[in-house]
Formats: structure tokens, sequence, C-alpha cells
């Protein structure tokens, strides 16, 4: 059979569905974006899909990044949703911890948000194992049934999730009274928590149990109509579906375990920037997404993305892998306001529908784009290039009436005035994943992606000391991009809680190889062979005392010394000191990751390193170098070869995307075609 030479990656936004299609026969890579569409999400999919022109019959893997499970939760569309667990023990997930989150810290009115489950869709079952996983009371398949229906009859429970004490050590109860269940209620969805994570901390277990079971229905059915409308249009291929934590999952595996895509579309980002800083020699990147909505920033430290085991959907824990990423409600689309006579910018967003006000689709609000549109970075004839028109004297409108007239500015000091303080809330936002985890901001390049992360990413750079801004080709649709790059990955773990000086290695390497087998089943059942599945060995641990905990890869052979040097290295990078205390294994985790083709960055003939032939005219623009209205040369992004060297300000446009350079740096072609921007003495 003829392998299929394309491959098509779709990433949806809050604003915009990106589609980037490869050619693997000449490495030839397509991009395409269209409106994201709230309503019926799979029509934007579809839309942007048609827009590319892909002929679908031709693709071999379409890979997919989406919110949906995420937007679910925020906007509590998910399926009415009950909980089984142990008698006794059914308010676990109405408490909670009893922590207030900080920036509430000393609200005394302060209120949690509406929990997902209410109490009368809860309900415990008799039935209980011990610390260590033994039986203490059989499971009563009697009481199972009342309580299932009870949920399902009289309170109309659509998703049942089950989660009982310290099944994490023993799954038979669970598994059970998912048989018991599923023999009376066939067509009810059921989420076993030890189906997702066989870890301990009962709470934060239960909680991705819920999220699991609520957003599981409204995944199934967007998936399944997404299948059943490429299929429609020939496709035939793979269908991949985005990670959080990096890697992708098969669409089949993605039904069963909805809540490791709630992250999916900023990880494609952050996996094509691995790839890129490795193929660019560069080992410590921050990575820099701005999209319609939201800002992404994440390290990569050595070469690695930083990872987390724990995410936050509102105040709801979801014990999934997930990238260290800090996101803040600041984008293209994030609404300027006045607040008692202060310029704030965001977290509300005029997202999609009606979107900015220069979009011509009713907005009212003036945002972050309408302010680039006001101080002429964006060209309104050549925006997403040429295909959508934008309306500047309306957002100049906005601005002028909502923001200038009320402080007592210019419109273009206004307009400005919103992008000082975008900068002043991403400033605080790399700060929290450089300085305070002891990274010095300005021994890493910074590379910007996004419709907006290059035009603002040469600002933050001159503000944080940040040496070297580099923006890739199709910046708007990078995250799509990196999906194409994106490994088959499974994650799995199991809870340990013993000292590394008293527990017993052999005991740990069988534990390992347990799990490493149920990695390697996954990966076959996704279509990687056994024999060419790679498993990393990781060890969670902390110092016995400590709350929190650090990621410590481990070797094929387990080794005390090793690992203890290992901690304390890793210790010592993130908080400058070591303990002289015993260590503590809370978990052992194993990746398993089927390898994937990654598109190559392909090396471009060099020009004569003069950009004069990828000019385009002058425009007036204001320039943060020099705090005016200035010209600015701008630059056709498509024409600029390697070696091309200019000086800001200058405004570099290829449709999709404009990178604004001010004064005081330079901007240097590389041989990929991609953007240094440095400062003119550093240059």
């Amino acid at each position: 059979m003829t392998r299929r030479p394309i491959r098509l990656a779709v990433d949806i936004g809050g604003t915009f569905v990106d589609a980037m299609e490869l050619d693997t026969r000449t490495n030839r890579v397509r991009f395409r974006k269209a409106a994201t569409t709230p309503a019926r999400p799979a029509d934007g999919v579809l839309n942007a899909i048609s827009a590319l022109g892909t002929d679908l019959s031709e693709v071999e893997l379409f890979i997919h990044g989406t919110t949906l499970g995420l937007n679910a939760v925020l906007e509590r569309r998910g399926g009415r949703t009950g909980i089984i667990t142990n008698e006794g023990f059914r308010d676990i997930f109405l408490i909670g911890r009893g922590n207030v989150p900080s920036d509430h810290m000393y609200d005394f009115q302060y209120q949690r948000p509406e929990s997902l489950v209410q109490r009368r869709f809860t309900a415990g079952v008799r039935g209980r194992l011990d610390y260590r996983g033994r039986v203490v009371e059989p499971l009563d398949p009697d009481s199972v049934r009342a309580a299932a229906r009870t949920l399902v009859v009289d309170q109309q429970v659509t998703s049942i999730a089950i989660c009982f004490l310290h099944s994490f050590l023993d799954p038979s109860h669970e598994r059970e009274a998912a048989r018991l269940i599923h023999e009376e209620f066939p067509d009810v969805s059921l989420s076993l928590s030890t189906d997702i994570v066989r870890e301990y901390r009962e709470y934060e277990r239960t909680s991705t149990t819920v999220l699991e079971a609520y957003i599981r229905p409204i995944f199934e059915r967007y998936v399944d109509e997404l299948e059943s409308g490429l299929a429609e249009r020939g496709f035939a291929g793979r269908f991949l579906i985005m990670r959080s934590g990096g890697g992708s999952m098969t669409s089949a595996v993605a039904k069963t375990a909805p809540t490791h895509t709630v992250l999916s579309g900023p990880a494609g980002g952050i996996v094509g920037a691995a790839y890129v800083a490795s193929e660019l020699g560069r080992d410590n990147v921050l990575t820099f997404d701005i999209g319609g909505t939201s800002l992404d920033a994440c390290v990569i430290e050595r070469g690695n993305p930083v990872a987390a085991y724990e995410a936050q959907l509102e105040h709801f824990p979801l014990l999934i892998p997930t990238y260290d990423i800090r996101t803040i409600g600041a984008g293209g689309g994030s609404i300027a306001w006045l607040d008692h006579g202060l310029l704030k910018v965001g977290p509300q967003s005029a997202g999609a529908d009606p979107g900015p006000v220069c979009y011509g689709r009713g907005g009212t609000k003036p945002t972050v784009t309408d302010a680039a549109v006001v101080l002429g970075y964006m060209d309104p004839e050549r925006f997403l290039a040429g295909t959508m028109g934008l309306r500047d004297a309306e957002a100049r409108a906005a601005i002028q009436e909502q923001l200038a007239e009320p402080l007592g500015l210019t419109v273009e000091n206004a307009a400005a005035g919103v992008f000082d303080v975008l900068l002043a809330r991403t400033v605080g936002a790399v700060r929290q994943i450089t300085v305070e985890r002891g990274h010095d901001p300005r021994q890493f390049a910074l590379l910007a992606f996004g419709g907006a992360g290059p035009l603002l990413a040469p600002l933050l750079a001159r503000e944080m000391g940040i040496g070297e801004v580099i923006v890739p080709f199709a910046p708007s649709g990078f995250s799509a991009w990196g999906m194409l790059s994106a490994d088959i990955v499974n994650d799995f773990s199991r809870t340990v809680m013993a000292t590394l000086d008293d527990a017993d290695l052999a005991e740990l390497e069988q534990l390992f190889k347990a799990v490493e087998a149920e990695a390697v089943a996954s990966l076959v059942a996704q279509g990687v062979p056994a024999g060419e599945a790679v498993l990393e060995r990781q060890f969670e641990l902390r110092y016995l005392g400590q709350e929190h905990s650090l990621m410590v890869t481990v070797g094929r052979e387990l080794d005390r010394d090793a690992i203890r040097a290992a901690f304390d290295e890793t210790h010592r990078a993130r908080y400058g000191h070591t303990m002289g205390n015993p260590l503590q294994i809370l978990n052992l985790r194993v990746r398993g990751i089927g390898r994937t083709d990654r598109p190559e960055l392909q090396t471009l003939p060099r020009g004569d390193g003069d950009p004069s032939q990828a000019l385009l005219t002058h425009r007036d623009a204001y320039d943060f170098g020099q705090h005016a209205v200035v010209p600015f040369a701008v630059y056709d992004r498509a024409r600029l070869e390697p070696g091309d060297t200019f000086d800001g300000p200058a405004l570099i446009d290829e449709g999709t995307s404009t990178t604004v350079v001010p004064s005081g740096q330079r901007v240097t072609v590389d041989d990929h075609g991609y953007l240094l921007v440095t400062l003119e003495e550093a240059a």
C-alpha cells in the first residue's frame, strides 16, 4: 500500500483555528486560518481545512489540539455527573482543601465557585480498603446497585465518577463496581480513578476523576462529530490528539482520557519549541505564545521543557502530566478597560464572536488588537494575507471614546498605554517561571509565536534584558506546526511512599517493569511496534518533611547514590541549597514514547545581505524606543533571505502576524529563515 504523503495539524484557539499542512515528499509547509466557531467547534476545524484546500484522501496523519474540555469546565457545559465513593466519604470532592487562592488571600467575603457536582449527585457504598490496600470490608454489590439506581434513575446523571479510598493500591473494588453498574446501566459513562491515575491523595484523585467524567460525554460527541466530518471528506488516515504534557494519543484513547487534552493547544507550541531549540543549538529558551485570549509562557531548560504533574482548572486540581506553563488572560482579544481611572487589560476577552472592534463583527470594547491598529503595527488591507480587512477608524474611535478621553490622553498615547499595561503583566508572568524558580531570564533566548507573540516579544526582551528573540516562520500557526513533530506518548505512575534508604531496590525494579509493561501495551494499542517503544523512568522525590517534590530521571540500573546526587543537583538549581534529610520517594513514573518523523528545518540559500528587495514601504507607527510616532520600514517576510540584516524601527509583515522591532534593536535572518532580534550593540 502506498503511503499517503500529507500530514495535517489543526489547533483551535480562542479566536482562530490554525491549520498546517506538511507534504513529506517536499517538506513544504502550507498554513491557513479560519474563525473559531464556539457553538460548533468541529465546524471551525473543517472550515480551516477547507481554506487550506487539502485533499484529505492524501492525508496520512491528522493531529489535533483542542481546549474543548477546558472550555466545558469553564462554561459549565459538561455532562450531569455523579460520584460513587466509600460510605461516609461522599463529601470528599465538595470539601476539598481549605486553601484560599493567593489572589483572594485577604478577601474575607471570598466564596468558592459553584461545584461541578451537587451533593445529591453523590453516593457512598459499603466496602473499604486500608492504607496498605488490604480489604477491611468487602464491596457490597447491593449497595453499589442501589447507589447507581439513585444517581441514574432518580437524579438523571449521565456520567459517574468512581473513586474509592486507597484504590490506587488495589483497583479491584472500583473495577467490580464499574462492572455491576454497567450490567444495569450500559449507556451510562463510567470513569474510574485507577484507570486515570494510580497515585495517593484522595481529594486530588477524586477531582481528576470527576473532571474526567464531567467532560467525557461532550468530548466524545465532539470527536465523533469531527471524525464523521473528516471521513465524509475522504480522510482515512490516523487521527491523533495532543496531550497536555506533550506527545499525542489516538482519538480512541483520547475519548477515554479527555482530561489529558485540556491544555493540548499550548502543548503543541512547547513541543515545537523544544524541537526548534535543539535544531538551533539553544539549550535555554523561554516560549512566548500570545493568541487571541491568553498568553502562555514556559521554560525550556537544557533542551527539555519543565514538566509538572498537577494542573489546575479553576480551583479543581488535576493529576495529569503537563508542561509547567504560566498562563494569564492577556491576548490579542483582551479587552482594555478603566477601573476607577486605572487602565487595565484583560482577563476578559472579546473572543472570536464578536471579536475586537476592528473586526467589524459587532464588538464595541477596545482590545489589544485595536490598540495595535491605532499604533500603526497592522496594515488593515493585509490582515490575514488580505482575506479579512480591518476597520481602523472604528478601532480608533473606540479607544478615543472609552480610553483616551477619560484619561486625558491622545489616542496614540492611550493605545501605547494598553501595550504598557500588557507588558507589565507579561513581565510578571515570565518572572514567575524564571526568577522565582532560580533562573536568570537574561541567559535565555525568547521564542515568540502565536498571532500576537512577535508583536510584543521585542519589547519584553528590552524590558527584561533578554539578549535574543527568535521568530519562526508562520508564528501564528507555530503550535499547529509543533504538533507535526509530536511523538505518541502515554504516562503511568504508582505511589511508593518510602525513603530512598529503606526502599527495596529489587521491589522498585519489579514495580518499574510492571508499569513499563502497561506503557508498552498502551503504545502497541496505538500502532507503535513494541520493539520501537522508548521508556523513560522517573522518581518523584522530596526531602523527608518537605511538602513539595521534584522529578528526577533514573537509569535502567537503580543506584541510590546516583539518585541522591541527581536530586541534590536539581534542588540546588531550583532553590539554591541542599539539605541532609533523607529522601522520600512519593511516586515512580514511566513515560512510554513512540517516536514519529519530524518535519525538517530547511536550510535556505543565503542572500546578499541587502533586505531592500523585501522593503514594501514606510509607515508611521509608534516607537517604544523613542516614545513617539516615527516612520517604520515595512518588510515582506516572504522576500527576506538568510543573511539579511537591518535595524529598527521596522515592521516585518507576513500576513498572519507582524513582528514589531523598535529602535535600538537589530534583525538578522538566519539560515532557516528565522528572524533573530537582538540589541544593536549586542548584534
